[in-house]
């Protein structure tokens, strides 16, 4: 799942370079309030300026913000290069349409006519959508009425849907597995229930789903 290896790689970066700042300035902070004071009948320096260092610490703090900007830039492109086209793999895609909706969803196969719907309102009745392993997955996500946004935190995953625009994007499912979804734009009262099932099949069981739900002529 390409999501959640970018998320993998960048994640565990920017959170190991924003750690290193933290005990920078906190080292820095501790040495100029609790030893400086300690040693008691020592004069302020009379120093207004310290060029050298100050103009060391503004090259450090641009390059530290080059390289985030460049690292996350260069992720965030491979991730799209990833999920735009689906025809990189040869493969041919499933071709799903996701309607989020005040307050649940729906999933429309369409080259097989089918559609999924469900109740949000309880667990038990949650929509699922079901795809399969190993090929492209062509998703085209919408929404009827207010910005909603199909999350799955499990894997990943976010991407917003808007009324009256389309976000077309291809996810490739490596292994069997069944993760909760969730919308994360705030839509309304019962935004906190709007939930689905996304669940993936190998192919084999994935052609039996399909026979179980067949299209409408």
């Amino acid at each position: 799942m390409i999501y959640r290896q970018v998320f993998g790689e960048i994640f565990p970066m920017e959170t190991a370079i924003a750690g290193a700042v933290f005990v920078i300035v906190l080292a820095t902070v501790i040495y100029a309030v609790v030893l400086r004071r300690a040693r008691a009948g020592r004069s302020a320096s009379g120093r207004i300026e310290l060029p050298k260092l100050e103009l060391a610490y503004a090259v450090l703090l641009a390059g530290v913000a080059a390289f985030l900007v460049y690292a996350t830039a260069s992720a965030n492109t491979r991730l799209h290069r990833a999920t735009s086209d689906p025809a990189r793999s040869g493969d041919p895609a499933e071709n799903v349409k996701v309607t989020a909706f005040q307050w649940c969803w729906r999933f429309d196969y369409l080259d097989r006519r089918t559609s999924v719907g469900g109740s949000c309102a309880s667990s038990r009745h949650y929509p699922v959508l079901v795809v399969p392993t190993g090929r492209p997955v062509r998703f085209r996500l919408t929404s009827s009425d207010v910005e909603h946004s199909m999350w799955v935190p499990a894997l990943k995953f976010k991407v917003d849907a808007f009324p009256h625009h389309t976000n077309a994007f291809t996810l490739r499912f490596d292994e069997p597995g069944q993760w909760l979804g969730r919308c994360a734009e705030f839509c309304g009262n019962r935004h906190s229930f709007m939930h689905f099932y996304l669940r993936a099949v190998r192919p084999d069981e994935y052609r039996r789903w399909l026979q179980q739900h067949p299209g409408t002529p």
